[in-house]
């Protein structure tokens, strides 16, 4: 049926009305936010930023509108906070302020709010956090029996590694299945073997999510979800592939409640299983399996990248610097030697090495822009007035570098992390992972599986690259969400 004209002008000028009501709304109730460039309707700073190269548009306009700004990812505004004193308030000082997480359409579409990581109810964040972190100290974190299991794992991943008889490859699989291996005994108890087929599937899932999702299309994503659901590209394919991890992690989790022994948990999931048993009478409780499902992906997600990611760009790092390599071997070789296995105390007597991991994890900037947080109400910051319910970015890149902390803030130098006399030194603003109460709750496990991993490689190989050290390129071949290494071949030649 066709509309009369003058019915339809009408309802293009109510429409236009409603929608310039909104955004004058919208503007008045910001009206004191902190400057950045001025938005376009409904496509915000969408002309401000290079997609793809998200981290780098924002530290530029960080150098036009000062520390603190504010951005239009479409119509949602976003401050940006960066240097180490302000992200600081943000995570530590007031901590509390900013503690719910901020929007990240990405993932909203496949968690629904659901898990530790990503939630916005402070509440359920709260019971999940508090049962994760008793659950995963309960069954390896921190003990002894943890570092006895990623002693195994660098074991296995060594003998892999000399099968390949000295030829060039891509490390990061191999790598990966050692530490999921780990990861996924904390998780689900059971060790799981590296031929078990499962595994490559559960790898190349995570690997190609995490690449979506950092990408320009996990940044057009976030800037317009209204409408990117509805137009074809390669953002779909991520709810497809963490429902094929889920349902991973569901098969799982039914394996352990067949075998369930609830005076006897083995890992993380029988934990959870016995929770949710023994709240079973209460409607509101937060233990049940759709939180089970998405606690455990979350977990195993980040156990398995966090690691991966950080030593896979550490050896790319070695390869172009061969003298900081050489120094780490000296020390190996004076602290060590060739045929004991590194232990976690061995750190305590190898400063060299600890600072060149510290300097890893700062100079990769894995997390750029660290997750985002949201305001629990209306605040003061370097007197701009926040709203409560919007997004922080605190920029976790401009803490790693800013130049009032470290001494070589663009390069990478392990000197950031050595004093004059030679020594570690710990620097406040190393916040590779974030830190306060929303920090991540792996940090204390990452810490000891790089230290273990890095020292044991090192302890039986050297490194060959197949271009000279000249062509190798340090920068990011994705930098959005997370910060991850063009890809490279290496060989590991036994010492």
């Amino acid at each position: 049926m066709d509309i009369p004209q003058d019915l339809a002008l009408l309802l293009i000028l109510c429409t236009s009305c409603l929608f310039l009501y909104l955004r004058l709304k919208r503007l008045w109730t910001c009206q004191n936010l902190p400057p950045g460039p001025t938005p376009l309707p409904l496509l915000g700073n969408i002309l401000d930023i290079k997609i793809g190269d998200l981290v780098n548009s924002l530290m530029k306009l960080r150098e036009r509108y000062g520390d603190v700004f504010t951005i239009y990812l479409g119509s949602r505004p976003i401050v940006v906070v960066t240097g180490y004193k302000l992200v600081k308030e943000i995570y530590v000082d007031n901590g509390d302020d900013y503690l719910n997480r901020g929007d990240i359409p990405c993932w909203q579409p496949f968690y629904k709010d659901y898990g530790l990581v990503f939630t916005k109810n402070i509440g359920r964040w709260r019971e999940l956090r508090r049962f994760s972190m008793s659950a995963l100290r309960e069954f390896g974190f921190g003990k002894r029996s943890i570092e006895d299991r990623i002693q195994e794992e660098t074991s296995w991943l060594v003998a892999e590694l000399k099968k390949t008889q000295e030829s060039f490859f891509d490390p990061r699989h191999c790598f990966s299945k050692a530490i999921c291996d780990l990861t996924f005994s904390i998780m689900f108890g059971n060790h799981h073997q590296y031929q078990e087929k499962d595994m490559d599937s559960v790898l190349s899932c995570i690997h190609e999510v995490i690449v979506i999702i950092s990408s320009a299309w996990g940044q057009i994503y976030d800037a317009f979800p209204w409408l990117m659901r509805f137009l074809p590209g390669r953002h779909h394919k991520t709810y497809h592939l963490l429902k094929k991890l889920s349902h991973f992690v569901e098969t799982r989790v039914q394996i352990n409640l067949k075998t369930l022994d609830p005076n006897n948990p083995r890992d993380y999931v029988d934990a959870f299983l016995i929770k949710i048993e023994k709240e079973k009478a209460n409607p509101d409780s937060e233990f049940n399996m759709k939180n089970l499902l998405a606690c455990t992906l979350q977990i195993f997600f980040a156990g398995v990248d966090t690691v991966n990611t950080t030593l896979i760009y550490s050896l790319l790092v070695l390869l172009k610097y061969p003298d900081v390599l050489a120094k780490v071997h000296d020390e190996i070789d004076c602290v060590i030697g060739r045929h004991r296995s590194p232990t976690i105390q061995d750190r305590n007597n190898m400063p060299y090495t600890e600072a060149v991991i510290h300097e890893m994890q700062r100079f990769t900037d894995m997390s750029p822009l660290g997750y985002p947080r949201k305001t629990l109400k209306e605040v003061k910051l370097k007197g701009y007035t926040l709203p409560k319910d919007i997004d922080i970015f605190p920029a976790l890149t401009s803490v790693l570098k800013d130049p009032s902390c470290f001494k070589y803030p663009t390069e990478f130098n392990p000197e950031n992390f050595l004093n004059e006399k030679g020594e570690f030194q710990k620097n406040n603003a190393f916040m590779p992972l974030a830190a306060g109460k929303r920090n991540c709750i792996g940090e204390p496990l990452v810490r000891m599986e790089l230290f273990l991993f890095f020292v044991t490689i090192l302890q039986n190989f050297n490194l060959k690259s197949p271009v000279p050290r000249e062509e190798l390129d340090l920068t990011p071949n994705v930098s959005g969400l997370l910060n991850l290494p063009k890809p490279y071949k290496v060989s590991f030649i036994p010492r």
